[in-house]
């Protein structure tokens, strides 16, 4: 399963971006007909808003990705100290590039289900777009949560299953297949039951099959 997810992000590097931010025709068609117009660049930025722009703390950004989203937030982060983290050496390569100017950034290629980081270490965890792609979706949730320091913020958005029968489609028959997602996902409820037995405090949103939301450890 890991070198399916590894292969299958490899052979997508070149379009990742484009699909993610809909900056070609075939990009935004793609998302209007499988996601419903369903806009990554605005849930990125609410929840980019999460983090105040004075934020002096730790993050964890995992998966990282490229940094597409994220870049201009963590360059403006100059006294904070930010840990991008991805499975993929192609991403992390590509985020590495991005944010090389950035002193405070570090860019390591890793496992979510493994995070090198000590308990209680973290500020803030950010996880965009990751969990549906995690083939341990549940150690996934523990080590985000173990690495999180009591107060600190976990915010992530990601698929949830059961709201449109095309994107589950696509999900199910072409997505999962190649390696990008990875079963089983949950449903809305259960997530939301989830993330409110686990965490003190939980603002959830949802936008077409994308769940987004922010918990208070």
């Amino acid at each position: 399963m890991a070198d399916k997810i590894k292969s299958a992000y490899r052979t997508s590097q070149k379009i990742y971006d484009a699909v993610l931010t809909q900056s070609t025709v075939f990009s935004r068609l793609y998302n209007k007909l499988f996601w419903g117009g369903t806009d990554d660049t605005e849930i990125a930025r609410k929840m980019l808003a999460c983090i105040p722009d004075d934020f002096r703390g730790t993050v964890l950004d995992v998966p990282a990705g490229t940094a597409v989203f994220t870049q201009e937030k963590w360059r403006s982060l100059a006294n904070a100290s930010i840990t991008c983290l991805d499975y993929s050496e192609d991403m992390i390569a590509q985020a590495k590039s991005r944010l090389a100017d950035c002193t405070h950034v570090s860019c390591v290629q890793g496992d979510v289900g493994h995070l090198p980081l000590e308990t209680e270490s973290v500020d803030i965890v950010l996880s965009m777009n990751g969990f549906h792609v995690f083939p341990d979706k549940p150690q996934a949730f523990r080590e985000t949560y173990r690495v999180l320091k009591p107060g600190g913020t976990f915010i992530a958005c990601f698929y949830i299953a059961g709201e449109s029968r095309i994107t589950d489609w696509l999900v199910k028959n072409v997505l999962a297949k190649k390696g990008w997602f990875t079963p089983p996902f949950q449903t809305q409820s259960r997530l939301k039951e989830f993330l409110e037995k686990t965490y003190r405090q939980t603002d959830f949103h949802t936008d077409g099959s994308i769940a987004y939301f922010s918990c208070i450890k």
